[in-house]
């Protein structure tokens, strides 16, 4: 038998982004409880501000009975002589039967005492309560608090509990709160509480009291209210998702609407109006011929038939922030950019202030520069004089104000500042994109020039953590190096630079307190296991060849990869496993012609040195010219001895397959290969 199950807990207004970060988890939590409890059924979870809602269609109205089996010691261990045995006797105790009431049975080829019983399942009205306090226990939101007289924790206060199984209130207590049949709609509609009769009619009492229960519901009005805007106004929305989602949780009847600001707010950057109105308000931007336009879309909870006050009120609040913004601006452009008070700021214990970091950086990024000055059209003369600038000025928005008021624009101040200032491009896109890629997926610095600054200060970042013993442990990573790592990596693929990792951190290693440079490199090899999307032995391969340069083992990886992965390559790779094998990895691979004693060791060497000399465009190509020879060494593996006792014919024979496993090897060590 099942009922209808609605579960209701009322509570003052949830924070939305602790709210949102745990979602899921709060829904696989319930699922893990109603299975634990044997109660297994569908269910639909909801949120508003102010409510938390399970809703059952069918819940069992009691646990289902299970068989409880118990398999006890051998007969000969459990009684002696006919009687049994403390043994036989704690076993009956366990089962709470006396010893006559067991049971024997076979088990593994010997006879065993046994009991089994049938388990009456539970009346779920009486396990409700500690499910919902378990439930409640499980919610991760991070900081939580305390009220009343109540020693638990939750997020915000419980101010209401509604349990009704059928149509009858459960009684339980949560949090010093009982449950009842009353729910709490729209504080403008009414704050007082509201019968709730019957399941059915819950959520049309909420929507006559101006709430929308379902988040999806919510959602789809706001967005044909977007839609609505768009096309009386002629502009458009930007649809931030994650800012949907948040002003979805903060609102129970959501309405959205257009507010206008003073145009002469524009003369910001539109990225500071944008970060304002997003982060302190909650609004979105709202564009017009591809271009930030003076106004915006506040997403109001109010419930009235006249909202021109709310977008007043809206307009109110923007105004000052935007007035604010545009006194830093001001002020900021006025002081200019400059390094001066970051010698004051302490960037890490043993690593010196921000002021030492720059100096390194810029080490770092003179090296790189003279490093792939052929990738330029400009001199090396011409180029290194903006480096130097570009990297002294990187960070230099830090002491701004507005950068104060707005750490998430560190980077793109110092853009808008340094055009202002009439400094060269390259020097204004470095700065934008220093950061550059924030994330696995994000964009890419634009120039070669940008991105060596990108990766200059990852590089530093890395050296100087490594150096002070600041090393990722497990999933620990504080620092974000894995993160530091994987830009660096995706930078030289980009951009096609070279990169041996040994050498070039030997090379720069000279800046940091002595450290485990061989570490470093473990560390960078392993985020290159995680950046290409091959199977892990291709990678093996590759760096057992010798190679330690990050372009050259994404190319020889890839290539080897489009053949690796092919159907067909398993009947392929048996012979040259065979090969890899006999070749031992060393010893001779100078071949003597003169000591070919068989056709078939003049043709497989012939047409291996037609592959040898040619010349290819890429490592698929060369490889794909190997990989060809299959054939021609199945013929000569089933007609030549290659282990002869004339040991000069076996020395040369091995030298013959010796040789073909090195030019493999030149790009990958076959042997390392597993599908």
């Amino acid at each position: 038998m099942t009922k209808p199950l609605l579960i209701e807990i009322g509570v003052e207004e949830l924070p939305a982004i602790p709210l949102l970060k745990i979602i899921q988890n709060i829904k696989t939590s319930w699922q893990d409880i109603l299975q634990k409890y044997s109660l297994e059924c569908d269910f639909e979870f909801y949120y508003t501000p102010r409510r938390l809602v399970l809703m059952h269609k069918a819940m069992p109205a009691t646990q289902a009975s299970k068989v409880v089996e118990l398999v006890g010691p051998p007969l000969n261990v459990a009684t002696k002589d006919g009687q049994p045995t403390p043994a036989g006797l704690g076993f009956a105790a366990k089962c709470g039967v006396s010893f006559d009431e067991l049971t024997t049975r076979e088990e593994k080829g010997r006879e065993v005492f046994f009991y089994s019983s049938t388990v009456e399942g539970k009346a779920s009205v009486g396990l409700f309560e500690d499910m919902l306090k378990e439930w409640i226990s499980s919610m991760a939101f991070g900081k939580m608090m305390r009220w009343g007289s109540e020693s638990d924790e939750f997020i915000r206060p419980i101010r209401w509990l509604q349990v009704r199984l059928g149509n009858e209130n459960v009684p339980l207590s949560l949090y010093g709160v009982q449950s009842s049949n009353v729910t709490f709609v729209h504080r403008m509609v009414d704050m007082d509480s509201v019968s709730v009769p019957t399941i059915s009619e819950y959520e049309n009492i909420l929507k006559n009291g101006a709430v929308i229960l379902k988040p999806k519901e919510r959602e789809a009005l706001i967005l044909a209210d977007f839609d609505d805007i768009e096309q009386s106004k002629g502009v458009t929305i930007e649809r931030d998702d994650d800012l949907l989602a948040e002003v979805v949780a903060i609102t129970e009847n959501p309405k959205a609407l257009l507010g206008t600001f003073d145009e002469g707010f524009l003369r910001l950057p539109p990225e500071v109006i944008i970060t304002s109105m997003k982060e302190h308000q909650r609004y979105f931007p709202v564009f017009k011929d591809g271009k930030l336009s003076n106004h915006f879309v506040v997403v109001s909870n109010a419930v009235t038939d006249n909202y021109t006050k709310v977008v007043e009120g809206n307009q109110r609040v923007l105004k000052p922030r935007l007035s604010d913004a545009l006194f830093f601006y001001d002020n900021d452009l006025k002081r200019g950019l400059s390094i001066d008070g970051l010698e004051k700021v302490q960037f890490m214990d043993r690593l010196g202030s921000l002021k030492d970091k720059i100096d390194r950086e810029e080490k770092i990024a003179l090296y790189l520069l003279n490093k792939y000055s052929h990738k330029f059209d400009k001199t090396i003369d011409i180029l290194k004089p903006l480096m130097s600038e570009a990297m002294r000025l990187a960070k230099a928005d830090l002491t701004s104000e507005m950068v104060y008021e707005f750490t998430e624009l560190q980077g793109l101040m110092g853009y808008y500042y340094a055009t202002a200032l009439g400094k060269e491009a390259e020097i204004c896109d470095a700065i934008k994109e220093q950061y550059m890629p924030v994330g696995e997926g994000a964009e890419l610095p634009s120039s070669i020039f940008s991105a060596i600054v990108a990766m200059a200060i990852k590089l530093d970042t890395l050296l100087g953590l490594f150096s002070v013993g600041k090393i990722p442990t497990g999933s620990k990573d504080p620092f974000a190096l894995r993160r530091a790592v994987n830009g660096i990596v995706r930078i030289l693929v980009e951009y096609d630079l070279s990169f041996d990792i040994d050498s070039t951190i030997l090379d720069l290693s000279s800046n940091y307190e002595s450290f485990d440079l061989e570490l470093l490199s473990s560390f960078i090899v392993e985020r290159i296991y995680k950046s290409i999307d091959v199977n892990p032995s291709i990678i093996a391969s590759v760096l057992a060849s010798g190679e330690r340069d990050i372009c050259e083992i994404f190319k020889k990886a890839l290539a080897l990869d489009s053949i690796v992965s092919r159907d067909d390559f398993k009947s392929i790779s048996s012979t040259f496993k065979r090969v890899a094998n006999i070749s031992g990895g060393d010893g001779q691979t100078i071949v003597d012609t003169t000591l070919f004693a068989q056709d078939e060791e003049k043709v497989l060497y012939d047409e291996f040195t037609a592959v040898s000399n040619r010349t290819y465009s890429s490592y698929k190509e060369k490889l794909e010219a190997l990989f060809g020879l299959k054939s021609r060494l199945d013929i000569y593996f089933d007609n030549v001895m290659v282990n002869s006792d004339d040991e000069m014919l076996r020395s040369n024979r091995q030298a013959t397959i010796g040789a073909i496993y090195n030019s493999f090897k030149s790009i990958a060590d076959i042997k390392e290969i597993t599908i």
